[in-house]
């Protein structure tokens, strides 16, 4: 047995991937939306054959599962005889917190850490639990293997991830940078590695994962040096509705202005800023921004060279906690589709020596060398692969 299924939940959503570890193909893929809601859809995709839609409800993650499971081995869209032929399942989990800086097979005490970071992680961590759970209702005995977003930026050194508050803070509730993306991360660094043939223990990577969550790293050999994302993805770069750097006392300031606590402040800060704030509510999708200012909105044209002055900003920083960088990565939705996005952010870094080909530049979504032959860092765009990723470590993990 060699295939694993990759499940990712949302609060009412889960998508996944069934990979056959022989050939790392993709058997099939799909998504359950409306967990729990009136409108439930499971969206099942096999290569070569039409689209298996079921409009049933989907009361919970567990009819979800089983759902899926029962896709995955229907006589005329599925890809397996039997459930048997699934040797394990890898799950992504937001956070581990401090107690777990590696993916690890699931057990009781895992699980217990996953619940403990609830209030770090309160969007994502409870429905990953309940994934795991239903995994293993469904599929008794399998072994379930816990990826964690924040396992490649616990690679980070005590002083790059230490903020300048009260120690106590760390000791008692474990406030540091942790950065998330780490799977996308983890999985980009290490093709970009092999893929310009960099030395695998000194070979110096600025990955710069660019979507609608956006964030930049830094590592050197594979291990993490420092990430743009902090105790929560909000910290970093400008996003569709994350604001990413500011200075703490806005928070107060608005607060005590506007008469609103703290709570609905962060609430504005992760859902009603980045591009959908710096553009006056037009939209926080970058490819509406690019359109209007090409169109002439001010604000849209102040929101997409913040945003792309701000990747050149980290890319700069980073270079220099590396003391060089060999390589420069864009991957994610943006990084890997809109070559305008790179070639600005290029056009920063001429003291770096770098050099885009504009025409190697016009790659979507394909790993090619983006920089010119006479380039002094190579720059290059590689697509992420988080579900892969997952599926190589509960492989390793679980040994199928």
């Amino acid at each position: 047995m060699s295939k694993i299924l990759v499940i990712n939940c949302g609060s009412s959503s889960l998508k996944y991937q069934l990979i056959d570890m022989e050939n790392e193909s993709v058997l099939a893929k799909g998504l359950c939306e409306r967990i729990g809601i009136d409108g439930s859809l499971l969206t099942h995709k096999v290569d070569g054959k039409p689209d298996y839609v079921d409009e049933s409800d989907l009361p919970n993650h567990q009819v979800a599962v089983e759902k899926v499971l029962k896709a995955l081995v229907d006589p005329e869209v599925g890809v397996i005889q039997s459930v048997d032929e699934i040797a394990a399942i890898g799950h992504r989990v937001l956070h581990g917190g401090t107690k777990y800086s590696d993916s690890i097979i699931v057990n009781d005490d895992v699980k217990k850490v996953i619940r403990e970071c609830f209030d770090l992680g309160p969007l994502h961590n409870p429905a990953n639990l309940i994934g795991i759970e239903a995994a293993e209702a469904a599929m008794p005995g399998k072994p379930n293997v816990a990826v964690f977003d924040t396992a490649f930026g616990m690679g980070m050194d005590e002083y790059a991830y230490t903020y300048a508050i009260p120690h106590e803070y760390l000791e008692k509730y474990g406030v540091r940078r942790y950065g998330f993306h780490g799977t996308s991360h983890k999985f980009v660094s290490g093709e970009a590695l092999k893929f310009a043939n960099l030395d695998p223990k000194k070979g110096k990577v600025i990955v710069c994962h660019l979507g609608n969550g956006s964030s930049v790293s830094a590592s050197i050999g594979g291990r993490c040096v420092d990430t743009s994302m902090g105790l929560t993805p909000l910290e970093g770069l400008i996003m569709g509705t994350r604001s990413g750097d500011i200075d703490p006392a806005v928070v107060q300031f608005i607060c005590n202005h506007e008469k609103i606590d703290v709570n609905e402040m962060l609430n504005i800060l992760n859902k009603k800023s980045g591009y959908l704030g710096m553009s006056g509510g037009l939209s926080s999708d970058n490819r509406d921004i690019a359109k209007a200012q090409k169109e002439g909105n001010h604000l849209a044209d102040v929101a997409m060279t913040a945003s792309r002055y701000r990747v050149a900003k980290y890319i700069g920083a980073y270079t220099a906690a590396m003391n060089g960088v060999d390589a420069i990565v864009f991957t994610a939705g943006i990084g890997e589709n809109d070559g305008e996005f790179r070639a600005e952010v290029c056009s920063y870094l001429g003291y770096l020596g770098v050099e885009i080909d504009p025409e190697a530049n016009k790659a979507r979504g394909k790993r090619v060398v983006l920089s010119t032959p006479g380039s002094k860092v190579k720059v290059l765009l590689i697509p992420t692969n988080e579900e892969l990723a997952i599926a190589r470590e509960t492989k390793e993990l679980t040994n199928c």
